[in-house]
């Protein structure tokens, strides 16, 4: 399982200083990472990546939302594999037939991705999470309506505050997961919560241990009250201590 880290986490420093948080980043000893909304101007962050020797396995992009072809030929610069939707409202996932033509919607962006050597994926929040039907969650129904090659990206800290356990919603999932987010915090929706991975109530070594078929585990945090470099470098040395344990 690579590791990498979702640089929506110090978007506020990539804002002001690309190069400058990509270099931060590498010094770390990341060798992966997540770009969102990359679509725009992709050849900045290539090239700053290239110079790190940094590579870039996924990305999240508003596929449902946006030119697919801009943002598919944007990922091809970057050297993605997969590109993940990150968001469908929360007014989409309150009906099977809502779930169905969501799941519709990324099996067709899928053929298209295909043309260009990439799969497609989709990210959880909690609201996917929260509501049964007939004994699964609205995310389970999406994946038994995607085509094979559409992956999920399963965000385990808001499987948790979706009051699921996440390490039984990966086996539950299987196959299909082949990228997560690790998180760590409260468990709550307060952003503002969220602390380096080992720092707060999540059972990580649960999470790890239900991953088999995860090939990118991906550190995020949305905010924190602390320094969020602080917090990705000390993501990383636990996982590492975690995989070498």
């Amino acid at each position: 399982m690579e590791l990498s880290v979702q640089l929506y986490t110090v978007r506020d420093a990539l804002e002001a200083d690309l190069d400058g948080t990509i270099d931060r980043i590498a010094a770390m000893g990341f060798t992966n990472v997540e770009p969102y909304n990359f679509a725009a101007d992709p050849a900045p962050l290539a090239a700053a990546l290239k110079r790190n020797h940094l590579s870039a396995p996924s990305g999240h992009a508003p596929l449902l939302s946006a030119d697919q072809t801009k943002i598919f030929e944007a990922a091809r610069i970057l050297g993605m594999r997969t590109v993940i939707d990150p968001y469908v409202h929360p007014d989409r996932w309150t009906s099977v037939a809502d779930i169905a033509a969501t799941a519709a919607q990324l099996n067709e962006a899928a053929t298209l991705a295909a043309e260009y050597g990439l799969r497609v994926g989709y990210h959880n929040h909690w609201f996917e999470v929260e509501t049964d039907f007939a004994g699964r969650t609205g995310l389970e129904v999406l994946a038994e309506n995607l085509h094979q090659s559409v992956v999920l990206e399963v965000d385990t800290y808001w499987v948790a505050v979706g009051g699921q356990d996440p390490a039984a919603l990966l086996g539950r999932l299987g196959e299909r997961v082949r990228l997560i987010h690790i998180k760590d915090g409260a468990v709550d929706q307060d952003n503002k919560s969220q602390v380096a991975v080992g720092a707060g109530r999540m059972d990580i070594a649960g999470v790890l241990a239900a991953s088999s078929t995860v090939e990118t585990a991906v550190v995020e945090l949305d905010d924190s009250t602390g320094d969020l470099f602080t917090a990705l470098e000390d993501s990383r040395r636990f996982l590492l201590a975690r995989a070498g344990a």
